[in-house]
This record gives structure tokens, C-alpha cells and sequence, in this order.
């Protein structure tokens, strides 16, 4: 069905006023000779018609696209979906639109990528980079969402709070033996969840990590972590870096026989969609994306806002939102059923 009531432009408001176009277009954008009154009353008259300026129109005035780019790492990982979910909400409420791009988690893929968009003319960037990488200038505004270890980062979640939060959950259900499993030495992500975890564990409780080079389909690993073995060593908990990682080693556990929570405890960290869908339900540690997406896209909308209007000096590059130092975005833990007090002891 198609509505009758056209979308008010800037020749209704001027009619309505008895002003020209270019007065009530100078008005709304802030820019040529318009006296105060006037102004006000052009941005009252636009208010209660409900005008919204058109992105081709302001483009056409600004020289900008209004359009940000977003580049990912691994699309296919189900976390970087909600992540983008969260950005592009996040610049729509800033007036933008967002072009995504994977870098499939390749270094060179992910500089191709990058100057693909700025060739398509994004006003900047919104980063997720490959583990271990440094985004360096790429001569437009970019905000990185990573870890607070990586030079030149925007925005993070708090991974070493998160990992603290693990430590101290397990520990407080009296766990005495906790095995943290990563699967890349160079992630400062990883590395950082695991830090905060070290720091939280006592030294009257034992820990180690371990390091799987790559996650194979979860219904067809049977014991080749070697978990069960851990567990006959006394390991009762299991602390994951991601949950992809904590399903891997549930559905191990449970195939070699251990009963979660009952003999074991698993952990895991990002709270995806699907952490709560099937039993148990995991237990595992929630970020924020929406205060981090927030956080990202207004810090690159203000240097982006900033060079439009000849900040000087220029702030091309990796921007912040605080000087010295990236925004770090606390954590939370979230209970569900595959943690407990250890009740069974290994045999």
C-alpha cells in the first residue's frame, strides 16, 4: 500500500516561509547568512513537517559519502556477525551507512580490503583487525576494535576483567585444578582473557594452558583434546577463551563420559547467541557490543566531522576517545549450567 503524503523537501519548507531554497538549506546545515531568528524558525518549520535531509543531498553538499567501512576478520565466526549487527545500528544513529568487508584472516586480504573501500569512498573505517596485526595510517580516519594491548586501539572490551571474573567464578565454586584452553599464542584477545585468568587463580590452585591449533567439527573430535586425560589428572574445570572453544570442549567431555557441571565445569567467553540454546547451557562471560560500537563509530564520526570542518591539524589514522589510552568496556559473567562446585573427584 502507498501512502498519499509525499516526504517534505526543502521547497515545501521554503513556500511555507516565503524564503528561498538556498535560505533554508544555508539554515539547516549550519552554513551562509541566516539570521538567528530565521533560523530557528526554518529548523522549527522542518521539525514539525517531519523533513529528514537526504543522504544524496548532503553528500552532494559535504563531499562526504556518509558511509563507513567496516572490515572483519572472519564472517563465518558467529561473533563478528553480532558485532557488525552492533555497528551498523550504532551508525545509523549517527546518519551513516556501513560497507562490510572480510578479511578472511589473511593480512594481505586485509589491506586489499581497506583500500577497497576507501576507493569506494567511505568516510572512514571501523576495524576488527587479524590477530597480532597493527592497522598503520591509511591515510582516512579508522577506529580499531580489538584488545587494549594493541597499539593504536580504539575500543575494547575489558578481556583481562573478563578473564578475572572466569578465575574467581571457578575458584569460588572450589575448583583446584583449572585448564585454560586458547588456540593462538599471538592473540592479544586471547593472551589477554587468559592473563586476567592467571591473575585471579591462587597459588594454592593449579593451573595450565593449552593450545589447539585449530577447531575441528565438534561432532567429529572424540577425545583428541585430550581432555579426559586432564580430567583423570584432576582438572575439574576447563576455561575457555571463546565459545566456540567451550563447545568444542563440552561436546569432548561429555563423549569421553564426563558429566557436566556434575564432575567438570566448562567455561567459555562472548556470550553468542546460541551459548544459551542448548543443555547445558554455558555458563561464559558477556561483552557489550552495542556500548563498544557506540564508542567506536563516535569517535570516528567525530574525526571524521572534524576534518570536514579544517581541524588542524588533521586526524587521519587510528583515532581515540581518550588520550592516552583505549576505552576498555567492563564484562560481565553470566551463570547458566555448565558450572558447579565439582562433585565427583576423578577416578
Amino acid at each position: 500500500m502507498h501512502s498519499n503524503r509525499t516526504r517534505p523537501n526543502l521547497s515545501q519548507i521554503a513556500a511555507l516561509l516565503d524564503v528561498s531554497v538556498a535560505t533554508v538549506s544555508n539554515a539547516l546545515s549550519g552554513k551562509g547568512r541566516v539570521s538567528n531568528e530565521l533560523a530557528d524558525k526554518i529548523r522549527a518549520t522542518a521539525s514539525d513537517l517531519g523533513y529528514v535531509p537526504g543522504t544524496a543531498g548532503r553528500a552532494l553538499r559535504t563531499g562526504r559519502s556518509y558511509v563507513l567501512g567496516l572490515v572483519l576478520p572472519d564472517i563465518a565466526n558467529p561473533l563478528f556477525p553480532q558485532i557488525a549487527q552492533a555497528i551498523e545500528h550504532a551508525a545509523a544513529k549517527a546518519g551513516y551507512g556501513v560497507l562490510i568487508a572480510d578479511s578472511r584472516g589473511d593480512v594481505a586480504m586485509q589491506t586489499e580490503v581497506i583500500n577497497r573501500l576507501l576507493e569506494r569512498g567511505v568516510d572512514g573505517v571501523v576495524i576488527l583487525p587479524r590477530r597480532g596485526t597493527r592497522i598503520s595510517d591509511i591515510g582516512s580516519p579508522i577506529a580499531v576494535i580489538d584488545s587494549s594491548s594493541t597499539p593504536g586501539n580504539t575500543v575494547s572490551a575489558d578481556h583481562w576483567q573478563g578473564g578475572q571474573l572466569v578465575a574467581e567464578h571457578l575458584v569460588s565454586l572450589g575448583h583446584s585444578k583449572i585448564l585454560i584452553i586458547g588456540n593462538n599464542p599471538d592473540s592479544n584477545v586471547q593472551n589477554d582473557r587468559i592473563g586476567g585468568m592467571k591473575s585471579r587463580i591462587p597459588a594454592k590452585v593449579q593451573s595450565e594452558t593449552i593450545w589447539i591449533e585449530r577447531l575441528e567439527a565438534a561432532a567429529h573430535v572424540g577425545c583428541s583434546l585430550g581432555l579426559d586425560r586432564k580430567f583423570k589428572e584432576g582438572f575439574t574445570a576447563f576455561a575457555t577463551v571463546s565459545d566456540l572453544h567451550a563447545l568444542r570442549a563440552l561436546t569432548e567431555l561429555l563423549g569421553c563420559g564426563i558429566t557436566v557441571p556434575e564432575q567438570a565445569s566448562v567455561t567459555g567467553f562472548d556470550d553468542l547467541t546460541w551459548s544459551s540454546a542448548f543443555r547445558p547451557a554455558l555458563t561464559t562471560i558477556h561483552m557489550d557490543m552495542p556500548a563498544i560500537a557506540k564508542i567506536a563509530v563516535d569517535a570516528l564520526t567525530s574525526a571524521i566531522e572534524g576534518n570536514a570542518a579544517g581541524d588542524t591539524p588533521p586526524t587521519p589514522g587510528p583515532v581515540r576517545p581518550l588520550p592516552d589510552a583505549c576505552e576498555s568496556v567492563p564484562m560481565t559473567l553470566v551463570v547458566r549450567q555448565t558450572s558447579a562446585p565439582p562433585r565427583l573427584t576423578a577416578a
